[in-house]
């Protein structure tokens, strides 16, 4: 297999699971498509490179997040220049999200961006502790703790909602 097949392969193995992932750390579905989209345009630049990589939805996933706090950092420094308030996008503006969905994404949005990245590479990408600690170059404590204070503030959000259903699950994002 040459490395341009070894990455249209990834992406028929991972794209969806991933822009799950990057949506859920970003809370805006064009954003995590376009990061995503990023990530496999950069591993298509290099192909044979790609095929050196030893796990290729981690590598994917990493270069993904990546693009998507450059991206962040970006626009907060644009948001701070032009001295804007933030407003929220009505759900109803979201293509094919029910309201649970787009609630659980509200909640992430409003959690720091650290204990976001650890809460959806935990329950999202279903990494261990272990290897999200890892990936964000932290010790595994905390990432422990980045996990407890998370689903803390997301169980206050979500139970917050009248009318969303509290038993929304984050692995269903």
């Amino acid at each position: 297999m040459d490395g341009a097949e070894a990455v249209r392969e990834a992406y028929r193995a991972y794209y969806h699971r991933l822009v799950g992932q990057l949506y859920g750390l970003t809370g805006d579905l064009p954003e995590a498509q376009d990061v995503v989209h990023d990530a496999y345009a950069r591993a298509l630049a290099r192909p044979d490179r790609f095929l050196t990589i030893r796990d290729p939805e981690a590598w994917l996933r990493t270069v993904a997040m990546n693009r998507a706090r450059t991206r962040f950092r970006r626009r907060w420094v644009f948001d701070l220049l032009v001295k804007g308030g933030r407003v929220d996008r009505p759900a109803e503006t979201v293509p094919g999200l029910g309201p649970d969905r787009v609630a659980l994404v509200t909640a992430l949005r409003k959690l720091s961006r650290p204990t976001r990245e650890a809460i959806v590479l935990h329950h999202l990408a279903d990494l261990p502790v272990a290897e999200v600690a890892t990936a964000l170059g932290v010790p595994v404590g905390t990432v422990k703790a980045r996990l407890s204070r998370g689903r803390a503030t997301l169980a206050r959000e979500l139970a917050d909602g009248s009318t969303v259903n509290t038993e929304v699950s984050i692995n269903h994002v």
